[in-house]
């Protein structure tokens, strides 16, 4: 039996939620796309394998979208081999949704010329069949951002967790602060292999070069305390709702003490279960013939 695709159809009534759905399912690995019309739905999967699951934000403002259009193309898709198709609506009273069009003072789509009311009123009606077919519904009525996001990933993160992707850069502060970092540790107090010879040319990927940082007394009890910062503050990140942390090691050049932690620190968090992904701004800025400054 060969890989089952996973699909979710993501939908509900204006103003519900629908849009920060499509973005926690996005950050959780989700393929995301947003008002496709229902009639490329299959000529997309008519296309190559799906690599990562598949979530689609489908509601009245498509240009061919019906509620008996939906429920029959959810239908089809179900009864395919090797699709898992599950509709996640989002709900929310009336009183609510119109107090939102009122708070952001935009038009309703459904009635762009009219009271935002009829146009509410006139949605949750039309989609009341779909609702009822819905396999997962969220009432986003008393949820705020935080909240919806912590009710998606309970549905839909992988083993009932939420992802955080964690990233850990180094960096010459030379060069200045990379932009968008979240915090930032100093490591040019650790001995530096620039003044060595023989690892001058080198760069903290290099066994040799990762030695002589660790051999600093100074260095255990630093790499220590940030891995242990960041392991406790990860779970709260995760509670919050936040999708990315950005975390950055500098030193003078960017060529080694800040690499060589950035390599440990990253190893660490990966083996303790993180989804971590490693950048040496530096070492991208080199030219493969270049020495390190």
């Amino acid at each position: 039996m060969g890989e089952i695709s996973q699909i979710v159809f993501v939908t509900g009534p204006s103003g519900a939620g629908r849009s920060t759905a499509i973005n926690v399912l996005e950050d959780l690995g989700f393929e995301a796309i947003d008002n496709l019309p229902m009639g490329l739905l299959m000529r997309l999967l008519d296309g190559p394998a799906l690599r990562r699951p598949l979530a689609l934000g489908l509601d009245a403002r498509n240009r061919d979208f019906s509620t008996e259009g939906f429920l029959d193309l959810s239908k089809r898709l179900a009864s395919l081999e090797g699709f898992q198709v599950t509709t996640l609506y989002l709900d929310c009273s009336a009183d609510i949704l119109l107090r939102r069009f009122s708070e952001t003072r935009r038009r309703h789509p459904m009635s762009p010329g009219s009271s935002p009311l009829e146009g509410v009123e006139h949605e949750l009606e039309l989609l009341r069949p779909i609702r009822e077919a819905a396999d997962t519904l969220i009432d986003t009525t008393a949820l705020n951002v935080h909240q919806l996001r912590r009710e998606v990933e309970r549905w839909f993160a992988p083993s009932g967790g939420s992802m955080l992707a964690i990233s850990v850069e180094s960096f010459s502060y030379k060069r200045g602060l990379p932009r968008g970092l979240d915090m930032v540790f100093d490591c040019r107090f650790l001995a530096n292999p620039h003044w060595q010879p023989d690892l001058r040319a080198a760069d903290g990927r290099d066994p040799a070069v990762a030695a002589y940082v660790h051999a600093d007394p100074q260095y255990l009890p630093f790499f220590t305390r940030v891995t242990d910062l960041l392991q406790s503050l990860l779970p709260a990140f995760r509670s919050e709702g936040k999708a990315h942390l950005s975390v950055g090691f500098g030193c003078t050049g960017g060529q080694h003490r800040s690499v060589a932690l950035t390599e440990a620190v990253a190893k660490a968090l990966a083996e303790a279960g993180g989804q971590v992904s490693i950048r040496h701004r530096e070492m991208e800025r080199r030219k493969p013939d270049a020495r390190p400054d």
